[in-house]
């Protein structure tokens, strides 16, 4: 029989090792969230080799007091906490004192730290829990913590490392995170000497998305803002356009830490089942400020779960402000052509159209100097670059304009006269090749402003500037040298949404396509509308308002619709058979596990079946609030989409008008409840690119 024994003081080391250090991301995580907690403002992490052979991590924090710095690499030996009433209140993020401790019984690890009180630093060697002397020496205020060769003492857990790459992906990944979720202190990360990440820390949390995310994900955020009681909320969610195929944009952060909740993930992903299709998930960034007495965070090892003292609250708050969110949004989704193929096309296209005539050349270059040279008493103007007159863009739009006559004239900032096309001509434009487009604009800017200098803007002859006329001479000029070397802007005629009662009237019903799609024109763009998708949100929400509002009756039937639950199905009739019965269902017992359904809604006459009801019943397991009368309204609501009109149907006008007015009431009629969009758009411009009318 083996006898018990008191384990050394080693070996309890690295058992707890095994629980905190996982990896080197294990130890860059520890010592990022110690600099936080001192109060750093900024703090650098180095990497080599994934973190497997060296790990540097500088703060300009607090510091460890000289006579600390030994103390500070025992087991539970820790400046947060005090006592056991402290562990309702935590603020920091650690607070357990194990990390120094197994970060040193497995690495060669060095620190360096100086107080502000202090004239020197202090210098501390540690190896596998074998203690150096500790000595004096200059340094900075704040820390820095090296370890180097993570797992040397224990070879058998370092063949379970990965590759440096997949590593230091690891570690790169969780830097990201902490520096998104304190985005007051700047965090600078190094890889094999090449700077990854370097952050302000200006407080702005959209700049770090911007950073870490790149510009598509920064385009299309929504802010988050909301408070009650003892919980605020704040940050930004990605709209549905942006959604990805798993959960790793899902972003939450509970004062300052970062951690999972199926709790909040569960709200989320509610609050966007609306809006997105099934098996896509949402971005989001949300900072959460929640007392500490609302939060037990001494439950995992890592601490990257809590439990909340009142889960619901917080289902329902996070619910309530995403939903917010995306309420009232217009969030179509617009249809782009694929800008480096269009762009490939039209290279091609223009290696197989004819080159120009050497004499087509030498034609447009002497018309350049005669055309200069035609207005009375103005000055000799210097012809254009050769390099200009190769440029069919240069050409096009400062040469050659066609009116709506058919006749090519001259742009109007030169003041020349018409120039007849030719066929010779046309040919030419096609088949000049572009040069450089910067040269070219800084050239036309010059002899734009030459022209203006030399009164040929505004139709000025030599008949000699009036009296008063040249300061007006010189504003036109000046506004007209800004308005040509400025970038065009498209104006902003209209500012109002599809579906809004105020544009119902400006809509241009064009038609159906496939017995499917509805095409509108409005605004310069065109609705692409699936008929479908579009009914049935339109019967969702129609339904969920009559449930909420208790708006139905029930209907009969005979025979009776048996079903035969299980036992976990039973249980949630039996919980949920209060609402069941005030929305008009009529169930009882029928011996056994088999349940009769003698009554429904009366809406949901037609599509009552066996198959769908116990898909419902079913579909309460997974809610986290078990006692919502919303969720069961809402899977009702679900199965009365089943009566929507199907692809394929052909409808009238009249009946697609309706479905239209329709969708104007909605709360929000661009995604059916599955997350399908029920409206797409495409833009002239895009229409006109496609048909090569815009090159």
């Amino acid at each position: 029989m083996p006898n018990i024994t008191l384990l050394d003081q080693n070996t309890i080391n690295k058992i707890a090792a095994g629980e905190v250090i996982e990896r080197p991301a294990s130890v860059v995580k520890e010592l990022l969230e110690n600099a936080i907690d001192a109060r750093a403002t900024a703090v650098t992490v180095e990497i080599k080799e994934g973190g497997t052979t060296f790990i540097r991590v500088t703060d300009n924090g607090c510091g460890i007091p000289r006579e600390e710095v030994p103390l500070a690499f025992l087991r539970h030996s820790t400046s947060k906490i005090k006592s056991v009433e402290d562990l309702f209140t935590i603020s920091s993020l650690g607070f357990r004192g194990e990390a120094l401790a197994s970060i040193a019984s497995v690495c060669q690890v060095e620190l360096i730290t100086k107080t502000s009180e202090a004239l020197t630093g202090s210098r501390y060697s540690i190896e596998g829990g074998i203690e150096r002397p500790l000595e004096e020496i200059g340094a900075p205020e704040g820390t820095t913590f090296i370890a180097r060769n993570l797992f040397f003492n224990t070879p058998a857990r370092r063949k379970f490392l990965k590759t440096p790459m997949t590593e230091g992906s690891h570690v790169a990944e969780l830097v990201e995170k902490i520096a998104l979720s304190h985005p007051e202190i700047s965090i600078r990360f190094i890889q094999n000497n090449q700077n990854k990440l370097h952050t302000s820390g200006n407080h702005n949390l959209k700049d770090i998305i911007y950073t870490v995310f790149g510009r598509e994900i920064a385009a299309n955020l929504l802010a988050v803002e909301a408070k009650k009681q003892d919980i605020a909320i704040s940050g930004f969610i990605g709209k549905p356009v942006i959604a990805r195929g798993n959960r790793n944009y899902e972003n939450y952060f509970i004062n300052g830490r970062y951690i999972r909740s199926s709790i909040i993930s569960k709200a989320i992903e509610e609050a966007y089942k609306p809006f997105m299709m099934q098996h896509k998930y949402p971005f989001t960034m949300l900072h959460f400020t929640i007392e500490p007495e609302l939060l037990d965070v001494n439950v995992h090892p890592t601490k990257m779960e809590l439990r909340f003292r009142d889960g619901e609250m917080v289902y329902r708050m996070v619910y309530d402000a995403v939903s917010g969110a995306l309420a009232h949004k217009e969030l179509i989704p617009e249809v782009e052509l694929n800008k480096e193929k269009a762009e490939q096309e039209a290279k091609e296209a223009r290696k197989h159209e004819p080159s120009p005539e050497p004499f087509e050349l030498r034609r447009l270059e002497a018309m350049s100097r005669q055309q200069a040279a035609c207005a009375p008493g103005s000055k000799r103007l210097k012809p254009a670059e050769p390099s200009l007159m190769r440029d069919p863009d240069f050409l096009a739009e400062n040469w050659l304009k066609k009116p709506a006559g058919g006749q090519m004239t001259p742009n109007r900032f030169d003041g020349r006269d018409a120039v007849e096309e030719t066929a010779a001509g046309a040919d030419f434009l096609r088949g000049l090749s572009p040069e450089s487009a910067a040269k070219n604009e800084e050239t036309v800017r010059n002899q734009a402003g030459g022209a203006r200098e030399h009164g040929q803007l505004n139709g000025m002859t030599d008949r000699g500037v009036q009296p008063g006329e040249g300061e007006a001479a010189a504003g036109e000029a000046q506004a007209g040298a800004a308005a040509f070397s400025g970038k065009p802007e498209q104006l902003d005629l209209f500012d109002g949404k599809l579906l809004e009662p105020k544009s119902r009237l400006m809509h241009k019903l064009i038609g159906q396509v496939f017995d499917t799609y509805w095409l509108v024109e409005f605004n310069e763009q065109l609705y692409i509308i699936d008929q479908h998708a579009a009914h049935e949100k339109v019967l969702y929400e129609k339904t969920m308002a009559t449930l909420k509002n208790r708006e139905y009756s029930s209907q009969m039937l005979n025979p009776p619709i048996i079903l035969t639950l299980n036992m976990n199905e039973e249980v949630l009739l039996k919980e949920h058979m209060k609402y069941f019965s005030d929305m008009g269902f009529e169930i009882e017992p029928f011996g056994g596990r088999e349940y009769a359904v003698r009554g429904v809604p009366a809406n949901l006459l037609s599509i009552a079946k066996k198959d769908l009801l116990i898909e419902m019943i079913d579909g309460l397991s997974d809610d986290v609030s078990t006692h919502n009368p919303d969720i069961i309204y809402e899977r009702v609501a679900t199965m009365s989409c089943k009566a929507a009109v199907k692809g394929g149907s052909r409808l009238s006008t009249a009946e697609a008008n309706e479905l239209i007015d329709q969708l104007l009431n909605l709360e929000n009629p661009y995604a059916c409840p599955h997350g399908r969009p029920t409206i797409i758009s495409m833009s002239r411009y895009e229409l006109e690119k496609k048909f090569k009318r815009i090159v």
